[in-house]
């Protein structure tokens, strides 16, 4: 097995103790239903925050970012230029969708971002799955023609990229000497997707294929089902998985702390966030859906455990990525490895608030995952940085 790489998430949406419903696939009101915000506060994603977050992450041997994107988040290619200065090694994983920009012109921007970052950028590609938040956007393709557009739109993007001037004449997109000026140290591609459609787009342009935190029994048969498509392309893809983390000293005081952001959440406000989620066409959305059974009322932080140490509680009011592992940090540690065992080499990680949440990791887990060899020392890292 190759080594882990550990990537944390910048809350461009806002940032609290408790859970944020807003910015993830659910409507913006939907936070001002959270008791948490009138008691415990919402962090503003202001430049100076963002930037606590991502020097953090950097402090503590993170290699990367992830950026969302969506109405309800700062744009993730001007925030995360922004940051580029007040950090020296960490990485961008810039979500953006394909959908609303041209593919010459983010390739065009890709490069720049190269340059001036010195080869920090990483390109998350999100076809969509949200149909009122594709048309805040003009976009009112169907799912199969959103696969599709994002296919030539990453043929475009490659292309682009490649040592000569490259031509293009598909339905989505027709381009003729398509190129970038002074080249490109190309960054990895990271795309995600459960549907029918979407696996053979991953599995032909797709440097790390992403998922969310499911039963590893689950997770196996998706990497199954993706090295399969991707051997048909002669190809070999890297697997990611998207998940929160909630680790403490002990196993009690973590599962005590995802009782405390249970009891922060309004049945009135689970519901609201519950029903906009149900209208998703995303297939990964309806599979987190799916892990409580169509469940939404709990007062036992116990019963959303939906495997051993992991909990679907976030999922109550956030979209996207909505399970966490909760335990001790030596349980936290142990799950990552058998995910790791499956075939998962990068973990996008994240919890509430990000800057504590990921001292939390940091100084808990990191120690751990490096005693079983899984990953190396950050500090090391960053000197071989400084000296390159």
């Amino acid at each position: 097995m190759t080594g882990l790489r550990l990537h944390w998430f910048l809350p461009t949406s806002g940032d609290s103790r408790s859970l944020v419903g807003a910015g993830q696939g659910v409507p913006g009101e939907v936070s001002g239903g959270l008791r948490e915000t009138l008691s415990h506060g919402f962090r503003e994603p202001t430049i100076d925050y963002l930037a606590d977050v991502a020097r953090t992450a950097e402090k503590l041997g993170f290699e990367g970012v992830l950026t969302p994107t969506g109405t309800f988040c700062e744009d993730a290619w001007l925030t995360t230029a922004a940051l580029l200065r007040e950090t020296t090694t960490l990485k961008f994983l810039v979500a953006f969708r394909p959908g609303s920009i041209n593919p010459v012109l983010a390739a065009q921007m890709a490069a720049a971002y190269q340059r001036i970052s010195g080869g920090r950028l990483m390109l998350n590609i999100v076809t969509g799955g949200e149909p009122r938040e594709q048309a805040r956007f003009g976009d009112f393709a169907s799912k199969e023609e959103r696969y599709a557009r994002t296919d030539e739109f990453l043929s475009v993007l490659r292309g682009a990229w490649s040592p000569e001037p490259f031509d293009f004449r598909g339905e989505h997109f027709q381009v003729e000497g398509a190129t970038v000026s002074g080249g490109i140290e190309e960054p990895d591609i990271y795309f995600g997707g459960s549907s029918g459609p979407a696996g053979p787009v991953a599995a032909r342009h797709a440097d790390v294929y992403l998922t969310w935190g499911e039963p590893l029994e689950q997770v196996a048969d998706k990497i199954d089902w993706m090295r399969g498509l991707a051997a048909e392309q002669g190809r070999a893809l890297r697997f990611g998985l998207r998940i929160h983390t909630l680790s403490r000293d002990t196993s009690e005081e973590a599962w005590k702390h995802a009782q405390w952001l249970l009891d922060g959440l309004d049945p009135a406000t689970i519901d609201k966030a519950q029903d906009a989620l149900r209208q998703s066409e995303s297939t990964g959305q309806q599979r987190m859906l799916s892990l409580r059974g169509g469940r939404s009322s709990y007062t036992d932080a116990h019963d959303l455990e939906v495997a051993p140490n992991l909990w679907s509680g976030v999922g109550l009011v956030r979209g996207g990525a909505g399970t966490a592992l909760v335990g001790s940090h030596q349980e936290v540690a142990d799950r990552l490895e058998e995910y790791h065992r499956l075939g998962i080499d990068e973990f996008i990680l994240s919890g509430y608030p990000h800057v504590e949440e990921a001292y939390w990791f940091g100084e808990g887990v990191m120690p751990i995952l490096r005693e079983k060899g899984l990953t190396d020392d950050p500090t090391a890292r960053h000197r071989a940085a400084a000296l390159a």
